[in-house]
Parts: C-alpha cells; sequence; structure tokens
C-alpha cells in the first residue's frame, strides 16, 4: 500500500451539476464507518445515523430468506446489516464497499442469493442513497449538493485507475440525486479543524488508523492556506499499510480468548492441535464459514487430538451455539478497555460456567507488537518520502478509531519528538472536516 509522494493533479477539484439545488451535506464515505456533516450557522454538525450513533458501519445486508421469486431483496444498513448477517439471515452482507472504486468489479454484478444480483456500483449507490436520506431528515430540507472525502490515492501507483475510482463514486453520488459533487482530500479534511486555529504555518503529521487500513498523510496547514479550495500541493507524501484495528482484534482474539478453546494446545503426543479452525474463527469475514455442517462434522472427530477435551468441549460449544462473532467482539472490546488504560476482564461464561481471561496492556502490546512496528515504520516512510526529519514535523494530528492504542501512540510520537500529540474526533473528524470545506465550496 505504500504510495507515491506527489498527490494526483486533479483530485479535489469540484464538479457542478446544471443547476445548484437544496442544501449541500459532507460525506465519509469510509471503508470501514462513513459519516455524515451539516454546515450549520458558523459550525458543523453531525448527522445522527443510528440511535445515539454519529457514525455508521460502511455495510449493507442483502436479505433473500422467505422472497418470492418477483420480490427485491431487502436492505439493512450500517449495524443493523451486521446484525442480521450475525443471526444467519439468507442473503449477502456487503461491507468494505469503498475498495471496489477503480476496479473492474465497479460495473460487474454479483450475486446476493435466491437467484438475485446487484451491480457493486450500485451497492455504493444504495448505501449513499441511505446517508442523503437521513442527512436530508435531519436537516428538514432536500440536499442537492455534497462534498464527498477521498483518500490521495484509490489505487497506488496508477493514476488513470485513481481517476476512474473517483469518476465511479461521482457517478454513484449524482444516481441518488446529488446534482454538484465536488471531493477533498481525507487528510486535508482531517487537518481542516486543527487549521483553523492556527495563527502560524505548520507542518502536520496525519495519522489516520481506521478498521482496515493506516494512512499517514504529511500536511501544510496555516492561515495563508485555509481558504484555498485546492488542496492537493499541501500533501508533501502519503504512505500506509493494510493493517488496522480489524487485525488487532484478531490477535487479541486468538491471545487471549482462543487459548480457552485450544488454540495452540497440545494433543496426547505433544504435537500442536490444528490451528485453522482458530484462524478462521478470529477472521471476521470467515467466521460463518466455520458453521457449515460439513466442518462442524469433521471438527467434531477430532477429540482425539486435544490432550484436554475441555477445549474441544468449548469449541464445539462456539459452533454449536455460533458463538464466533460475540467472541470477536469481546476481544474488541477488550483492546479498547486496554487502549483506554484498564485492565480487560473477559466473561467466557458461555463457553463454559465460570471461566473468565484476562487482558492487560503488556500482552496485548506483545500480541500486537508486529503489527504496530509495521504501523510506526509506514509513519517514518511518510518522512522519507517527503524528504523531511521528525523533527520537522510541529503537530501529530490523531483520528481514526485505532489512535486510542496508547503504545501505538507513542511509538509514531516518538518518531516526531518536538511534534504536539493533538486528538481528533476519533470516528468523525474527517467528516467534521469536509463540512468546513463543503461550506467554502457551496457558500
Amino acid at each position: 500500500m505504500g504510495k507515491p509522494h506527489h498527490p494526483p493533479q486533479a483530485a479535489a477539484q469540484s464538479t457542478t451539476g446544471p443547476a445548484r439545488a437544496g442544501a449541500c451535506c459532507a460525506i465519509d464515505f469510509g471503508t470501514s464507518n462513513s459519516a455524515i456533516a451539516l454546515p450549520e450557522g458558523d459550525g458543523v454538525r453531525l448527522v445522527e445515523l443510528e440511535p445515539g450513533q454519529r457514525t455508521m458501519p460502511t455495510a449493507v445486508f442483502y436479505a433473500v430468506e422467505g422472497l418470492a421469486a418477483h420480490e427485491e431483496p431487502r436492505r439493512h444498513y450500517g449495524r443493523e446489516a451486521v446484525a442480521t448477517y450475525v443471526e444467519g439471515i439468507e442473503g449477502r452482507l456487503m461491507r468494505s464497499m469503498k475498495s471496489i472504486l477503480g476496479s473492474t468489479l465497479a460495473d460487474q454484478a454479483t450475486d446476493v442469493g435466491a437467484g438475485h444480483s446487484v451491480r457493486y456500483l450500485d451497492v455504493v449507490s444504495g448505501y449513499l442513497r441511505r446517508l442523503k436520506t437521513l442527512a436530508e431528515r435531519d436537516a428538514g430540507m432536500p440536499i442537492g449538493r455534497a462534498v464527498l472525502g477521498r483518500p490521495v490515492h484509490f489505487v497506488d501507483d496508477d493514476p488513470v485507475r485513481d481517476a476512474a475510482a473517483q469518476a465511479a463514486l461521482e457517478r454513484a453520488a449524482r444516481a441518488v440525486g446529488f446534482a454538484e459533487v465536488a471531493f477533498q482530500f481525507e487528510p486535508i479534511a482531517a487537518a481542516l479543524d486543527h487549521e483553523r486555529t492556527l495563527a502560524h504555518e505548520e507542518l502536520v503529521l496525519v495519522a489516520d488508523i481506521g478498521g482496515g487500513t493506516s494512512d499517514f498523510s504529511l500536511v501544510r496547514v496555516g492561515p495563508q492556506r485555509r481558504q484555498r479550495v485546492e488542496r492537493q500541493d499541501d500533501i508533501l507524501a502519503n504512505h500506509g499499510v493494510h493493517v488496522a484495528g480489524t487485525d488487532f482484534d484478531r490477535h487479541i482474539e486468538l491471545a487471549c480468548v482462543l487459548p480457552a478453546c485450544g488454540y495452540r494446545g497440545r494433543g496426547p503426543t505433544g504435537r500442536e492441535v490444528p490451528s485453522r479452525v482458530y484462524f478462521d474463527l478470529a477472521t471476521w469475514h470467515l467466521i460463518n464459514t466455520v458453521y457449515a455442517p460439513a466442518r462442524v462434522l469433521e471438527l467434531r472427530r477430532m477429540r482425539e487430538f486435544y490432550a484436554d477435551t475441555r477445549h474441544h468441549d468449548r469449541l464445539l460449544q462456539v459452533l454449536q451455539q455460533r458463538l464466533g462473532h460475540a467472541l470477536i467482539a469481546r476481544a474488541e472490546a477488550a483492546k479498547i478497555t486496554v487502549a483506554e488504560g484498564g485492565t480487560a476482564r473477559l466473561d467466557l461464561g458461555a463457553l463454559e460456567p465460570g471461566l473468565q481471561t484476562e487482558l492487560d496492556e503488556p500482552t496485548a502490546t506483545q500480541a500486537l507488537q508486529a503489527d504496530l512496528g509495521r504501523i510506526v515504520q509506514a509513519a517514518a516512510d511518510t518522512l522519507r518520502l517527503a524528504g523531511v526529519t521528525g523533527d520537522d514535523v510541529d503537530a501529530l494530528y490523531l483520528t481514526g478509531g485505532s489512535t486510542g492504542l496508547a503504545p501505538l501512540v507513542r511509538d509514531i510520537a516518538a518518531r516526531c519528538p518536538r511534534a504536539r500529540v493533538i486528538r481528533g474526533d476519533r470516528y468523525a473528524s474527517v467528516a467534521q472536516g469536509l463540512g468546513v470545506h463543503a461550506r467554502r465550496v457551496f457558500g
């Protein structure tokens, strides 16, 4: 996922429709989560997308269970989409739709079950339509203009495909009724709120560490720059790795939950028990594959592989009760508790009455050591690509849910010893910055 020094030249140019229509909004269409901001008064307000939530998982579930031949699949969005999938309802869960932009998949169709298919770009359009509907309900008026965030590079090292990705996202936005569409780079958006407070120019390293990727951008900001609409020249370098929060959850579950079910356990001869089922249980999109009847039967017959048959009993309990998603959620919650400075106690009573385990910061750091090292190296590589040293950085701006992990932040900050550490809204700072930009573009 290494990204070249020079950002695309036309990425943030606004494109206008035939007429200015309605109010405006800003959409952070993220790989893992999305958010919407509405300019309001002199500020920006985030839209509540689900009860009590200002962000929503970028997920759509097409439910086909019980459909008649002429009926269209029922669509569920966000947390409801994930919950419906976890319940085992027949259908297809679509996540990380942003990743298909710029690929040949965008205009291809995919099967969602029961003989129904949907074009990938229509999945994106449907999700944007849901966001637009929620924004209009909140604003109490039609919204015909939108600023959308975009990464510095949708596609690494391929300007043609990168331009195609932005064009595809624009088509999807126009298809749901946005007559005017503009784009802004996500790292610029993340830095805009910080820029409003500055009296002098600064060099800011934006660390956006989310669910799927860890991205770093070195950005020049300041009062003389804040009114500029085109900001691509202010991005001095951009780099990242496909390692982030979901990888952390997998390693935490393998380190402190699945050993209770036999992961890295031994058999009667001292040989380690087969590990594939544990890796699948710790990988979100593979969990349901473990529940297939043939797979369960195979695992049931493996009891003799376990010296401690309690491990096998607990593993079967996970399969029979379909607890895989619940366990990975426990691991994620434990990660968050440790990130906030506590020690997590995980109740595994669903596997065996009274069973518990514990996660503290040293254990978490050890489990995540390789991933944290790759992310910190990506920060260092960003500085190298820009031709600067850590001493040249004035501020380290943190955004994305995984920036709550203290050891990770400490290690990144150590690369920029003079920089002030600034914590933005971990889940919505990009949307807020896009809202600031929407006001400048649309007035």
